[in-house]
């Protein structure tokens, strides 16, 4: 299963299991919550009115004819008085607060419904309770199978001369706040259905930035290749890894840690993969010289002596042009940026590149020429010099004795055209690659593609490219530097 499933499923089980809880908890409490401050407000009307009560009670009205009592007036009076309220968006229409008044046996003085008077209700909690000193309070459902039928009954003693001598108790039917508590259950059912979509939004905003971070890093962790990953005998440098991914908090410490872990394993693989591929270069011409130097050791005659002499020298040489390369090449890519940048002229760099061949290209009566004028663009002179000195050595020593190498110029292009046999069609986009090695066609020659890849290097830093491609006669090496 993939991390990002496994991180959703774990935030939704989650979260589905604490919403659950959570809502469950509120909805239950909500009903009991109105309720007890329904109570609440029922024990302060029904101690009013049994202080209102008390005189009707004490005198003797109530037990005699309560339909002559004041106060059993005033109460029918309430019951028939019109209202229309707007409660929190609800209209109230009707009063609902059924009283009835007990002396202190339990029997039933007035009844403002007028269907209890004369009934006892000594047993009924509410009077009972009160009538001992104690907080008389029932909820008796009218359908016992229906919850929503209940109606608190809520009692408070009537005092004369100090003693309790009835009961009077307030009821209301619980449906008269019903609407209350639904309304109340669907904003909080609502509200935890909202709660739990931006929880989910959160969840999979979360879930795919953490995937999205480790999916980089995993991606930048691919694209480090270690030592065995080299391929030491064509010199072909690794992949080169991604940028170092931002991000913030510890999966950034693990990408700053992944990144040294990199640059270490890139140092020791730059080492290793320059000792096999020096080693490898290095046989050839050691060889000849062993070789050589062993022939050298007989008698020989004289023009087979100078024949080997010379092969020493041109086999030294060759050691040291190697040996040079390698250790411009490892400067160049320890930078990363070309540095000292000033306006130059490209005919110059050009013409100072000409200047230091012109030599070899004499020994094998090979003529340079250069045409065009080129820009001035923001380089380092001593690199772009150095690039077109590469790229005549290469031609130099690939192309046939005699010929002419061509040297082009425009705008910001360098063009570098030989007249020898070209390379293979499979090898052109592996040379700038050090180390890769490849005979020209109908030729005995290998280069160490030091040259070259020395070239490329110079590309990269001054943020240009190399082309090379085969003509009819030669290679054409073309340098496009920008601007």
């Amino acid at each position: 299963m993939r991390l990002g499933i496994r991180l959703l499923f774990a935030f939704f089980l989650i979260n589905g299991i604490a919403a659950f809880f959570v809502l469950r908890v509120f909805m239950a409490e909500i009903k009991p919550s109105v309720r007890e401050v329904m109570e609440d407000m029922m024990v302060d009307t029904a101690n009013l009115l049994a202080e209102v009560a008390s005189d009707d009670l004490a005198s003797g009205q109530l037990a005699r004819d309560a339909s002559q009592s004041r106060f059993a007036q005033r109460v029918r009076h309430y019951a028939t008085r019109p209202i229309d309220a707007g409660i929190w968006g609800f209209s109230k229409q009707s009063l609902d607060y059924r009283i009835y008044v007990t002396d202190h046996q339990g029997r039933v003085l007035f009844d403002s419904e007028n269907h209890a008077v004369g009934a006892d209700y000594s047993q009924w909690r509410d009077v009972a309770r009160t009538l001992r000193g104690e907080y008389g309070a029932r909820s008796t459902r009218e359908v016992e199978s229906d919850d929503t039928s209940g109606v608190m009954h809520v009692a408070a003693p009537i005092y004369v001369d100090e003693r309790i001598a009835g009961v009077l108790t307030v009821a209301k039917p619980t449906r008269t706040v019903q609407r209350f508590i639904d309304r109340a259950e669907r904003k909080v059912f609502m509200g935890g259905l909202l709660l739990l979509a931006l929880s989910a939004a959160v969840g999979v905003g979360v879930t795919l930035w953490m995937v999205w971070n480790v999916r980089r890093l995993r991606d930048y962790a691919l694209s480090v290749q270690g030592p065995a990953d080299t391929d030491a005998p064509t010199g072909k440098s690794p992949t080169q890894p991604l940028a170092v991914p931002e991000v913030p908090g510890e999966l950034g410490d693990l990408a700053r840690a992944m990144d040294r872990m990199r640059a270490r394993l890139q140092g020791r693989d730059y080492i290793e993969g320059y000792v096999r591929a020096l080693t490898h270069e290095l046989k050839s011409p050691v060889a000849a010289i062993r070789g050589a130097g062993e022939l050298l050791q007989d008698e020989l005659p004289a023009a087979d002596r100078a024949a080997f002499a010379t092969q020493v020298v041109q086999q030294s040489e060759r050691l040291q042009r190697l040996i040079d390369r390698l250790l411009e090449l490892s400067k160049l890519e320890q930078r990363q940026h070309a540095e000292g940048r000033a306006p130059v002229a490209l005919h110059d760099c050009a013409a100072a590149a000409i200047a230091h061949t012109q030599g070899r290209a004499a020994q094998r009566g090979m003529a340079i020429t250069l045409t065009g004028r080129g820009h001035s663009g923001p380089w380092e002179a001593e690199l772009i010099t150095l690039a077109i000195g590469n790229l005549l050595d290469n031609a130099i020593d690939f192309a046939p004795a005699g010929s002419t190498v061509r040297v082009e110029l425009e705008g910001a292009v360098v063009a570098v055209q030989d007249e020898g046999p070209g390379a293979p069609d499979y090898a052109l986009p592996r040379l700038g690659e050090r180390f890769f090695t490849t005979a020209r066609p109908g030729g005995e020659r290998s280069g160490s593609g030091l040259g070259l890849a020395i070239v490329q290097r110079v590309m990269v830093l001054h943020g240009g490219h190399m082309q090379v491609r085969n003509t009819a006669p030669g290679l054409r090496v073309t340098l496009d530097l920008g601007r």
